[in-house]
Parts: C-alpha cells; structure tokens; sequence
C-alpha cells in the first residue's frame, strides 16, 4: 500500500511519490528522500515555467550577454534530483536486484507477521 504523500505537493511530486510507493516499500529514511526528490521535481516545475518565454541570454551588470541565470537554477536542480534518486539506490523495475528486495521484503514482513 502506497504511503500517503507529504502535504504542500504540487501535481509532479504527488504523481512520483504515489509512482514510487506504489512500487518500492521504502524506510523511513528513504520516504524522506523521496520527499527531497518529490519537492526538487516541482520546484523544477516551478522555475521551467518562471524561465519559458524569457531571454536565454540576458545583460549583465557590466552589459555583457549572459546566460539567463534561471537556466543554471534549473541545471542544479536537477543535478540535486539526479542524485537524491541515486542516493535510494532503487532497482531498475524487472531486474534481478528488483526481485531480491522483493524477496528481502516478503521476509522481513513474514518476521513480522505481516504477511501469511
């Protein structure tokens, strides 16, 4: 069952927390690094929608172009989601190390008696 997902989402972060959960069973800390990478996909939402339709190149302040600087924002935004998904080390979907940690997680609930 899918963990509920974290208030003050926008659209983005809902529909990747419920993708993810929906698939993984995740640790505590691991639900906070998917809050991380759920809040950094709509900030980067946020900042794709501040930067369409403006310059790319801009004035700086001795007056010479320079690259808008939404468009740096954006690139380490998304570097910073790029290794907090790193950082959970989750399974490509169908591979081996997918169908062990299924298996490690039918253990651990069946320790538990979660599961029969």
């Amino acid at each position: 069952m899918a963990a509920t997902a974290p208030r003050g989402l926008e659209a983005k972060g809902k529909r990747l927390w419920k993708d993810t959960t929906s698939n993984y069973e995740l640790r505590a800390d691991e639900l906070d690094t998917l809050e991380d990478i759920c809040r950094e996909a709509d900030l980067i939402v946020r900042l794709e929608a501040e930067l369409d339709g403006a310059e790319l190149i801009t004035t700086g302040s001795q007056g010479q172009d320079v690259a808008n600087p939404m468009v740096s924002e954006i690139r380490q935004h998304r570097a910073t989601k790029k290794a907090l998904w790193a950082s959970l080390k989750l399974p490509d979907e169908g591979t081996a190390g997918n169908q062990q940690r299924a298996a490690a997680q039918t253990r651990w609930a069946q320790t538990r008696g979660k599961v029969s």
